[in-house]
C-alpha cells in the first residue's frame, strides 16, 4: 500500500472515531466519555507491553457498574464497526492503490496472460466460457441487522462523496451533518434483533443484498471486463453472456433446520420471483420515461402496431405485464386467487422485447442509447432471469434413508435402512429403471418422512429455471445420490436437476471417488444425468473432523480424484465448494484461494458458498461487489490458461505425513483429551452463543451434545472469541515441526516458493497466529476455567508460541506478517479497541454464569458483537 493511501485510510479512521465520541458525549455526558478514553489509552499502553496499565485496565473493567456495561461495551463495539467501513471503502476508493480497483485488476490480468504467451483468441475463449456461481447462505454469526447495515452502507456513501474534488463549504457541513446523524441513530438504537430470524426473513435479507448492491454490481461488473478485452484483445463481450449468476440457500437449506419446511420454500420461490418482477419494472419504468424517439426499424414499428413512439408502446406493454406478474404474485402469498392474464413465466418474455428495442436502435445509429440503460437491464435478464437467483435444496442422507426405510417396509419388501449398500443400490436402480410408481396413495407417512416427501413435491413443481441443485450432505454412498433421484421422480419431477453429494468429513472425502465411480458405472445414471455431475466438498466439517492441514489436503486430493473419474467417464465435473469467511473454514483471499486449487479443478466454472458476513463485506456494497467478481475473473482464467504447478511426487509423500501427523495431533487434544469438553464450555462463549438471536438454525444438531454435534461454525465461532483460534491451527504446526526435525525443511521451503497450494496454507496459518492472543485466551482461563482445567489452556498456549516459531522458521521472516506491513498495522490498531471487550467479555461471562441477569446478558451479546467485528472472518 502506497503511504498516501494510508493516510487516507488513517484519517478516515480517526475521522469517524472522533465523530463517534462527539455522538457518545452528547448522550451520555462527558465523564461517561472520558472513562472510555481511559480504558482506550490503557489498552493501548497494555499493548505496548506494560503490565501496570494491563492489571489497571483489568481493574477498571472489573469495577464498573451494571448501568455502565452495555454502554461501555458498545462504544468500542461501534468503533470497531466504523474502522471496518473505513476500510471497505478505502478498498473501493478513489484514493486507494490503482493495483485494488477493478478495472486495473481486469486489464492487468488479461495483460499478463498475454506477455505470458497465452494466445489471444484463447484468452478471448476464456472470458467468454466464465462461469460464476456464487450461493448466498444464510449465517449463523451474522450479527448485524439490517437496519445496521443499511446505516454502514449510508457512512460509507458519505465518505465516498467526501473523496469528490470541488465540494463547497456548504456541501462538505452538509455530509458531516449527515455523518453525524446517522452515528446518533447507530448510538440511539438497538444493535441486536429481539427475536431470530425465520428462513423467510433470512431470504428477504439476501434478495436485500441483490437489490441493494448487485442489480447494480453485475451491469458494472461486465462493462469493465467489456472494456478490459476490447483494449487488450480487441472484441467486445456478446451481448447475452452471462458469466455470473446467484443461488440462495437461504429457505432451502433444511439440513438439521426444522425451521426450513416445504412451505416455506415455496413461499421463498414466491417471494424471489416478486421480487424480480419488482426490481425490472423500475428499470423497465425509467425506460419508458427515457425511450421517447421516433426513430425505429421495421422490425420494431410492426411490433408497436405502427405507433409513433413505438419504443414506449413496446416497453409499456412489458410495464403491464410485470406489473401483473407482481399483484399475481401477492394474491398467491395471501391465498387468494390469482387475477387472469399473462404472468412472466419465462427469460424470453422480458428478452425478446428488450433485444428488438436494442436492434432497433442500433440501426438507426443511436448506439449511444442502445447501449446506456437498455443495455445494462439486457445483461441483468442473463444474470437474474425471472426468478431473482436460482434456489438449492439441501437435506441429510439419513433423512431419505428414513423415507425409504419406512416405505420399503410398509410395502413389505424389508426395511431399506438395514439393507447393506450392494442390496440398496440393486433396489434403486430396479426401481429408477422401472415405470411403475413406487409411492401407493393410501400409504401414511410419520411427519418427517412426509416432509421430505413434500420438499420433493415443492421441487417437482417449479421450473427448471427456478432451480440450482440438490444438495445431499453427508452423502457417504453411492445409494444416497440414487435415493434423491428416486423420490424426485416419484414426486413428479420432470427435470434433470443436478443431485450433488456433500463430502464433508475426512473418510468421506478419501471415499469420494470411490462413491462417484460406482455411480459413473451404472448405465442408467450416466444416461440420466447426460455428462454432467456436480459434487460439493465441504471445507468446514472436514476441518472440525481432522484439523485445518490434513483437511485441505484431503479436499484436494479429493477434487484430483474426482476429476480423474470423471475424465474416464467423459462427464464434466463441477466442483462446488462450500467455503466459509475463516481459515477454519476453507476460508482464504479470493485470488489465492483459487489459485492454489488443483489443475483442472476450475474447467467448468466456479460454484462457491459466500456467507452471511462475507456476503456483506465482499457483496453487500456495488463497488466491493465489481470488484469481487473481477478477483474472481482474473483468478479463474489465469488457472484454467496457466495451469497451476501439480505437486511432484515427493511433495505428495510430505504432504500425506504431514496430513497424517497433523490428524493425530489434533485428535489426541480434540476426541482424546477427556476434559477437553469440559474445557471448551468453560473457556469460549460457546453455550451463551446458542442463545444469541443470530441464525433460524439450531447451533447443533441433534445428537449427544459433544463436540460432533456442535457445528461447524458456531465451533469456530467460539474459539474466535477467546482469541484462542484453536481450529483454525491445532496439529498443523506440530507436523510441520517434526518434518523440520527430519531435515526436511529446504523441501518445505521449496514447496512455499512454487506450489500455490502449500503456500496458501502456510500463509493462512501466519495470518491466524497474528490475529491470535494468548494473553487474552490466558485471561479467559483465570476467569472462567476451574483450577483443574488450566493445565488444558496452558499446554494448547504453549503449542501455539512453538508453532509459530515454526511458521516463521520455515517462511524465513523474523515477525509475523513482515511482508504484510498494512495488515500488521491494521491488527495492531484493532487490538487496542478488541482487547477491552475480550477482558470485558471473560468478567461479563464470570459473573453471568455466577448470577444471571438480562443486563449482564445484552452486554455479553455487544462484546461478541464487537470482537466478531475486530476481527472480521469470524464464521
Amino acid at each position: 500500500m502506497n503511504e498516501s493511501a494510508y493516510a487516507s485510510l488513517r484519517g478516515n479512521v480517526s475521522f469517524l472515531g472522533r465523530l463517534l465520541g462527539e455522538t457518545i458525549a452528547a448522550a451520555e455526558g462527558q465523564p461517561f466519555l472520558d472513562l472510555v478514553e481511559q480504558i482506550r489509552r490503557l489498552s493501548k499502553s497494555a499493548r505496548e507491553g506494560s503490565a501496570g496499565a494491563r492489571e489497571e485496565l483489568q481493574g477498571v473493567l472489573q469495577n464498573l457498574g451494571n448501568e455502565q456495561l452495555v454502554p461501555v461495551a458498545r462504544a468500542f463495539s461501534q468503533f470497531l464497526n466504523l474502522a471496518n467501513i473505513a476500510d471497505q471503502h478505502h478498498n473501493v476508493s478513489r484514493g486507494a492503490d490503482p493495483l485494488l480497483s477493478a478495472s486495473r485488476s481486469l486489464a492487468t490480468g488479461i495483460g499478463e496472460l498475454l506477455e505470458e504467451g497465452v494466445a489471444t483468441d484463447a484468452v478471448v475463449a476464456a472470458v467468454r466460457d466464465l462461469r460464476i456461481e456464487l450461493v448466498l447462505t444464510a449465517h449463523p454469526t451474522e450479527i448485524t441487522r439490517r437496519t445496521l447495515i443499511h446505516k454502514h452502507g449510508e457512512i460509507g456513501r458519505c465518505l465516498a462523496q467526501l473523496e469528490l474534488d470541488g465540494l463547497t463549504g456548504r456541501e462538505r457541513e452538509r455530509l458531516h451533518l449527515r455523518l453525524r446523524e446517522l452515528l446518533a441513530q447507530i448510538w440511539f438504537g438497538d444493535d441486536f434483533r429481539v427475536e431470530r430470524p425465520t428462513p423467510v426473513d433470512e431470504a428477504k435479507w439476501g434478495f436485500a443484498v441483490v437489490e441493494d448492491s448487485l442489480w447494480r454490481a453485475v451491469p458494472e461488473f461486465l462493462r469493465r471486463l467489456d472494456r478490459a478485452l476490447y483494449d487488450s484483445c480487441g472484441v467486445q463481450l456478446p451481448l447475452d453472456i452471462s458469466p455470473v449468476s446467484f443461488v440462495s440457500w437461504m429457505g432451502g437449506d433444511r439440513d438439521g433446520n426444522p425451521n426450513v419446511t416445504a412451505r416455506v420454500t415455496a413461499e421463498v420461490m414466491l417471494l424471489s420471483r416478486w421480487q424480480a418482477a419488482d426490481l425490472y419494472l423500475a428499470d423497465v419504468m425509467q425506460l419508458v420515461e427515457e425511450l421517447s424517439m421516433t426513430r425505429c426499424s421495421d422490425a420494431l414499428r410492426q411490433l408497436a402496431g405502427g405507433a409513433h413512439e413505438p419504443y414506449r408502446v413496446v416497453l409499456r406493454r412489458l410495464r403491464e405485464l410485470l406489473r401483473h406478474t407482481r399483484a399475481a404474485i401477492e394474491a398467491e402469498l395471501a391465498g387468494e386467487i390469482p387475477p387472469e392474464g399473462e404472468i412472466l413465466h419465462s427469460v424470453d418474455q422480458l428478452w425478446q422485447p428488450l433485444h428488438a428495442c436494442y436492434q432497433s436502435l442500433l440501426e438507426c445509429g443511436m448506439q449511444i442509447i442502445a447501449d446506456g440503460a437498455l443495455l445494462d437491464l439486457l445483461r441483468r435478464v442473463r444474470c437474474f432471469g425471472v426468478h431473482l437467483v436460482r434456489h438449492d435444496v439441501r437435506q441429510d442422507s439419513a433423512r431419505h434413508t428414513q423415507a425409504l426405510s419406512e416405505l420399503t417396509t410398509w410395502l413389505g419388501l424389508g426395511d431399506y435402512a438395514a439393507w447393506d449398500e450392494e442390496q440398496r443400490r440393486a433396489f434403486l436402480l430396479r426401481e429408477l429403471a422401472g415405470r411403475r410408481p413406487l409411492v401407493p396413495l393410501q400409504w401414511q407417512p410419520s411427519a418427517e418422512v412426509q416432509e421430505v416427501l413434500d420438499t420433493c413435491a415443492v421441487v417437482a413443481g417449479q421450473p427448471p429455471q427456478a432451480l440450482g441443485a440438490y444438495v445431499i450432505s453427508m452423502a457417504r454412498q453411492a445409494s444416497d445420490v440414487l435415493a434423491v433421484h428416486l423420490l424426485l421422480r416419484e414426486a413428479g419431477c420432470g427435470h434433470n436437476l443436478a443431485v450433488a453429494p456433500l463430502f464433508e468429513t475426512l473418510d468421506d472425502l478419501s471415499r469420494a471417488q470411490e462413491v462417484v465411480r460406482a455411480l459413473l458405472q451404472d448405465n442408467w445414471y450416466r444416461g440420466h444425468i447426460r455428462g454432467q455431475l456436480m459434487v460439493m466438498i465441504g471445507y468446514s466439517d472436514s476441518a472440525k473432523d481432522a484439523g485445518v492441514l490434513a483437511a485441505a489436503w484431503a479436499q484436494y486430493r479429493a477434487q484430483e480424484e474426482l476429476l480423474q473419474v470423471c475424465g474416464d467417464y467423459d462427464t464434466r465435473l463441477t466442483l462446488f465448494h462450500g467455503r466459509g469467511g475463516t481459515i477454519g473454514r476453507g476460508g482464504a483471499p479470493a485470488r489465492e484461494a483459487l489459485l492454489s486449487q488443483p489443475p483442472g479443478s476450475l474447467r467448468n466454472g466456479l460454484r462457491v458458498t459466500e456467507q452471511g458476513e462475507m456476503i456483506r463485506a465482499k457483496l453487500g456494497w456495488t463497488s466491493m461487489a465489481v470488484k469481487t467478481l473481477a478477483l474472481y475473473t482474473g483468478a479463474i482464467c489465469r488457472a484454467n490458461l496457466l495451469t497451476p504447478p501439480a505437486p511432484r511426487a515427493q511433495w505428495r509423500e510430505l504432504m500425506s505425513s504431514l496430513a497424517d501427523e497433523s490428524c493425530e495431533a489434533y485428535r489426541a487434544v480434540v476426541r482424546r483429551e477427556p476434559d477437553f469438553v469440559a474445557y471448551f464450555r468453560h473457556a469460549t462463549p460457546e453455550q451463551e452463543l446458542g442463545k444469541l438471536p443470530l441464525g433460524s438454525r439450531p447451533a447443533r444438531r441433534a445428537g449427544s451434545g459433544g463436540i460432533e454435534s456442535l457445528r461447524a461454525i458456531p465451533w469456530i465461532f467460539a474459539w474466535s472469541q477467546n482469541r484462542l483460534i484453536l481450529p483454525a491451527w491445532l496439529g498443523a504446526g506440530a507436523a510441520l515441526r517434526r518434518a523440520l526435525d527430519r531435515g526436511q525443511g529446504d523441501m518445505l521451503r521449496e514447496m512455499v516458493a512454487i506450489w500455490p497450494f502449500f503456500a496458501t496454507r502456510l500463509a493462512m496459518l501466519e495470518m491466524v497466529f497474528a490475529k491470535a492472543d494468548a494473553g487474552i485466551s490466558a485471561y479467559y482461563d483465570e476467569c472462567l476455567v476451574p483450577a483443574e482445567l488450566r493445565r488444558i489452556g496452558a499446554a494448547l498456549r504453549q503449542q501455539l508460541a512453538g508453532d509459530t516459531a515454526t511458521v516463521l522458521e520455515i517462511a524465513g521472516r523474523p515477525q509475523l506478517l513482515a511482508d504484510e506491513p498494512w495488515i500488521s498495522e491494521s491488527l495492531r490498531l484493532r487490538n487496542i479497541y478488541i482487547e477491552p471487550l475480550n477482558m470485558l467479555q471473560a468478567e461479563l461471562l464470570q459473573r453471568n454464569r455466577q448470577a444471571p441477569e438480562p443486563v449482564l446478558e445484552r452486554a455479553i451479546m455487544v462484546t461478541i458483537a464487537g470482537v466478531a467485528a475486530g476481527m472480521r472472518n469470524t464464521g
